[in-house]
C-alpha cells in the first residue's frame, strides 16, 4: 500500500498498472463451486461460456482459463503432447516452466538456440531453418516449443516455423505469454494463434488489464486433436482444485474491456510511437529496436554511457520514482500497456532524456568509462554446452554443492537461473563450462540475483 501510494510510476507488470479495471471488494466475489457457479475443471455453465467468449476474441477453437499462470498452461501442454520419456525440441531461451515440464515427464530435450544480436546484447529470434535442421537430425522428436515474443519483445516467424513443424506431422507450442495483446491491433505483431501454432499460452496479466496469475491456453488444428483430452486432463493436475473466482472474474472483466478497446489500442500505439521517437534522440543511451518486435516493449541500452543497466535503473528509481520491469548488465526493459496514460509515457521519456543529457555531459568531462559487464542476464539461453543426462535423471542423482569457481567440468544438478528474465543459464544434467563458471562469478560479484546459487556454491552431480 505504501508503494501504491508513493507516486512511483510502474513500468512493469501487471498490465493494468494499478489503475485500469474495476471489480469492487474482492472478498465480496470470492466464491466457490456452489450451485449456478460452475466448476472450472468440468465447465458446463457460466465458466464454459466465459471461456468461449475468450476463444472468440482470440479466434481460437478452444480456450481454457488458467488460474495458476502461464506456467500451468506450459506444464500441461508439455505433459500432454508426448509420452513419458519422449523427446522434445525446445528453444534454449524458454522460461524455466518449460524446463520443469520436460523434467517432470522425463523428456530428452534437444535445444534450438535463438540468434544472438551481438551489437545489442540481447537474444534474437528462433530461425525456422534451425528448427528444420534439428528435426531432420532427430526424427523421433514429438513436438516443438518456442517462446515468442521473448522477454525483450523479439518475435520469431511463428508462421514459417509452424509450416516446418507441421511438415513433420507434430505440434508446435508457443509460449506467447508476453503477447496477449497482439490480436487486438494491426500495429502489434501477428499472434501465434493466427500464425498457425497448435497450442498457444497467453499471460493476460503481463500486458492486459487482468490480475496477476491470470492466463489462457488455446488449442487449435487437426494435429493437436489427438492430444486435446490429455492436455485438458493435465490442466486439472497442474492447477488448484479450488480455482479463484476473483481471478476468473478478472479474466472475464478483461475480455469485456478488450472487446470494446479497439480505439484505445490505436491511441496507445500513438502514445508509444511518440515515446519511441523521443528516445531515438538520445546520445549516450540508446533505444534498442529489432525489426518486427513488439513496440510496446521499451529497451534502452546503457552500453557506451559509462553505466550498467542496473545503475541506469537505480537512477530512474531514486531520481524520478520510476520502477522498470528489468535491468541487467547492459540494458533495461520497460513494459508499457494500454493502461499507461500519455502523462505517464511523457514522464518516462523525460526521465530517460534527462539521464542521457547528464551522461553525455559527464562523458565530455571524464571521457568514456565502461563498467565490467557480467554478460549473464543478456545471454542466458545462448551459452552453449551439452547435456550429459536428462533433467529428471540429474535431479534423482546424488549431489553436492561446490564453489562456482570450482564447478567447471562438473554436471549441474539444479537449475541456475538469473532473474529476471527467468531463463536458465544452466539446467540439470548440463555440463558447466569454464565460460559459464566465469560469468557466474562476475554475476555474484555484481550482486545480481541468480536462483540456484547459495553462498557462492551451486549443486553438481556427485562424482561416482
Amino acid at each position: 500500500m505504501e508503494y501504491a501510494d508513493s507516486g512511483c510510476l510502474p513500468m512493469h507488470m501487471p498490465g493494468h498498472k494499478r489503475r485500469m479495471g474495476e471489480m469492487g471488494n474482492p472478498y465480496f466475489i470470492d466464491l466457490t463451486e456452489i450451485d449456478g457457479f460452475d466448476d472450472l475443471h468440468h465447465a458446463r455453465g457460466i465458466l464454459l461460456e466465459a471461456q468461449k467468449r475468450a476463444a472468440e476474441l482470440y479466434h481460437s477453437e478452444e480456450t481454457h482459463y488458467l488460474v495458476n499462470g502461464s506456467t500451468a498452461g506450459i506444464l500441461a501442454a508439455v505433459s500432454g503432447c508426448s509420452p513419458f520419456g519422449g523427446r522434445i525440441l525446445m528453444a534454449r531461451n524458454c522460461h524455466k516452466s518449460a524446463f520443469h515440464g520436460a523434467r517432470l515427464r522425463g523428456l530428452r530435450a534437444e535445444y534450438v538456440y535463438p540468434q544472438f544480436l551481438e551489437n545489442m546484447g540481447i537474444n534474437g529470434a528462433v530461425s525456422a531453418e534451425d528448427v528444420d535442421d534439428l528435426l531432420k537430425q532427430h526424427p523421433d522428436i514429438q513436438f516443438v516449443l518456442i517462446t515468442s515474443p521473448t522477454y525483450d519483445g523479439v518475435v520469431s516467424e511463428v508462421g514459417r516455423i509452424a509450416e516446418v513443424v507441421h511438415g513433420y506431422g507434430i505440434p508446435l507450442i508457443v509460449d506467447e505469454a508476453h503477447g496477449a495483446h497482439f490480436p487486438f491491433s494491426d500495429h502489434f505483431p501477428v499472434d501465434s494463434v493466427s500464425a498457425g501454432a497448435d497450442v498457444v499460452i497467453h499471460s493476460l496479466h503481463k500486458t492486459l488489464p487482468s490480475l496477476t496469475q491470470t492466463a489462457l491456453i488455446h488449442l487449435n488444428g487437426r494435429i493437436i486433436d489427438s492430444f486435446r483430452e490429455r492436455i485438458r486432463d493435465f490442466l486439472s493436475v497442474y492447477q488448484t482444485s479450488s480455482p479463484s473466482y476473483v481471478l476468473m472474474a478478472s479474466m472475464d472483466s478483461c475480455m469485456d474491456l478488450v472487446l470494446g478497446f479497439g480505439e484505445e489500442f490505436e491511441r496507445f500505439h500513438e502514445r508509444i510511437t511518440k515515446l519511441r521517437e523521443r528516445l531515438r534522440a538520445m546520445e549516450c543511451l540508446k533505444l534498442l529496436e529489432v525489426p518486427g518486435m513488439d513496440e510496446s516493449r521499451i529497451l534502452v541500452s546503457a552500453m557506451g554511457s559509462g553505466w550498467s543497466g542496473q545503475q541506469l535503473s537505480e537512477a530512474l528509481r531514486l531520481n524520478y520514482r520510476i520502477e522498470l520491469e528489468m535491468a541487467c548488465s547492459t540494458y533495461v526493459c520497460a513494459i508499457t500497456t494500454a493502461a499507461d496514460t500519455e502523462e505517464a509515457l511523457v514522464r518516462l521519456g523525460d526521465a530517460f532524456l534527462a539521464l542521457d543529457r547528464k551522461r553525455t555531459a559527464d562523458r565530455r568531462v571524464y571521457g568514456r568509462q565502461e563498467p565490467e559487464r557480467d554478460g549473464v542476464c543478456r545471454t542466458a539461453g545462448t551459452f552453449r554446452t551439452k547435456s550429459v543426462c536428462t533433467l529428471l535423471e540429474a535431479g534423482e542423482r546424488e549431489q553436492e554443492r561446490v564453489p562456482v569457481s570450482e564447478a567447471s567440468g562438473r554436471v549441474c544438478g539444479q537449475f541456475v537461473i538469473p532473474y529476471p528474465p527467468g531463463i536458465p543459464l544452466l539446467a540439470p544434467g548440463e555440463l558447466v563450462t569454464e565460460h559459464m563458471a566465469e560469468a557466474l562469478c562476475r554475476c555474484m560479484k555484481d550482486g545480481s540475483d541468480v536462483y540456484g546459487v547459495r553462498e557462492g556454491r551451486i549443486a553438481v552431480i556427485k562424482n561416482q
